[in-house]
């Protein structure tokens, strides 16, 4: 089966490297898949990107030119807003290719155009990344026009001027007249698809992202620290950049109240990853290891192993890889009891769901998980195993290539 999957990057990126890992978990199970992308950064000859210099330039300026239009829309949501305006050859590419099937992951960053989505005649699989394709041009957002319709009288309060959340989902209502099959690697983001004005309708299956456990696996503790030049004998909560306290779905405020509550840890010390150390670090109450950005597996493998259990605060995620890779690495992962983290930690078995947004519960969890040293253990082990049963490559590539059988005997 020949396999056309769309994505902006290959590489860079959470949804990025999980499509690029997707693309090579159904090529290893016997697919034919080509990864198409307007960045190409991995070096890779199954994936296509732009031909020529001339090409490269103009994907990169697609997105700067539309940002610059859009001077009189103002929010006050920090995520991330996409117009998807200016069109392109992917739709002309794709329909003209052998693909057998065409799998749409993040093509935003004006990759695509709504209308492009629109024009593609292959059989269609969208894997959902955010919340964008039924939104409008918003990725996350805890406002619900999403579910109610994006009408003049349900404007949230801290917009204002053109309303292009609207103009984007009325595009998407006139552009999108056959329904695409769509794939969600959360229950929460699977539930917000169908609840939609825009895909309430259309089909909606729940597939994980995959991660290849034969390479994630741990590696021992004392020689992972040794190698990010850690201390070998005090328990280590890791988390992802202090940078990420900008964005509120993130939950840093609620991280830091929550670690202003940890007791009984003799020695707690913290590692940041994703940031080096600012120029005026906060204090937390514990001693920090700043590791800066860490961009190959084999470091990520180290920091994951070194640390004790990974804390993600977040108050709104699809799928989070930073969680999925502790587990492969046989970290627990402590998170709050929300949206798409529900499906990756099993609450006392591979970590610890603390009540949703309550830092006194997750300063109970941190410590839950790593005080006594049995029952860690015992975490790690079933942290390990979960992520083999549920991401490992095998097992996401044959729930898609079920998925590609029944759509393609459709047509």
């Amino acid at each position: 089966m020949k396999i056309a999957l769309a994505n902006t990057q290959d590489i860079n990126g959470g949804a990025a490297r999980a499509a690029y890992r997707l693309h090579h978990a159904l090529r290893r199970s016997g697919v034919d898949s080509t990864m198409i992308v307007n960045d190409a950064r991995a070096g890779d000859w199954t994936v296509r990107g732009p031909e020529n210099d001339r090409q490269k330039l103009i994907a990169k300026l697609r997105p700067t030119l539309v940002a610059r239009m859009n001077p009189f829309f103002k929010t006050g949501n920090l995520n991330i807003h996409s117009p998807a305006i200016l069109p392109s050859s992917w739709p002309r590419r794709i329909n003209a290719s052998d693909a057998e099937v065409a799998h749409l992951q993040w093509v935003q960053g004006e990759m695509m155009s709504v209308e492009d989505i629109g024009r593609i005649r292959k059989p269609l699989v969208w894997t959902l990344h955010d919340m964008w394709a039924f939104c409008g041009a918003e990725h996350y957002t805890e406002d619900f026009r999403w579910r109610d319709g994006y009408t003049g009288g349900n404007r949230p309060s801290h917009e204002s001027g053109w309303d292009m959340n609207r103009w984007v989902w009325n595009r998407k209502r006139r552009a999108w007249k056959r329904p695409i099959h769509i794939v969600t690697p959360s229950r929460w983001l699977a539930d917000c698809a169908r609840q939609s004005v825009l895909m309430r309708d259309w089909p909606v299956s729940v597939i994980p992202n995959p991660i290849d456990t034969d390479a994630w696996q741990p590696i021992e503790k004392k020689w992972a620290r040794r190698l990010l030049q850690l201390p070998s004998d005090v328990p280590l909560l890791a988390f992802g950049a202090l940078g990420g306290e900008r964005d509120p779905r993130k939950g840093f405020d609620l991280l830091q109240e929550a670690l202003r509550q940890v007791q009984g840890l003799p020695g707690l010390q913290l590692i940041v990853f994703g940031q080096l150390p600012p120029c005026t670090p906060r204090n937390l109450g514990f001693p920090i290891h700043y590791t800066g950005h860490l961009h190959d597996d084999l470091s990520l493998r180290a920091l994951y192993s070194a640390a004790d259990a990974v804390v993600v605060p977040s108050r709104q995620e699809n799928l989070v890889q930073t969680a999925v890779e502790a587990h492969a690495c046989g970290t627990p992962v402590i998170a709050f009891d929300t949206s798409g983290l529900r499906d990756i930690v099993t609450h006392r078995q591979t970590g610890y769901l603390a009540a949703a947004f309550d830092p006194r519960d997750m300063a109970q969890g941190i410590q839950w998980v790593i005080e006594d040293a049995a029952r860690h253990a015992a975490l790690c082990r079933q942290a390990r195993e979960d992520a083999v049963a549920k991401f490992s490559y095998p097992v996401v590539a044959d729930q898609y290539k079920a998925l590609y059988a029944r759509l393609t005997e459709c047509e």
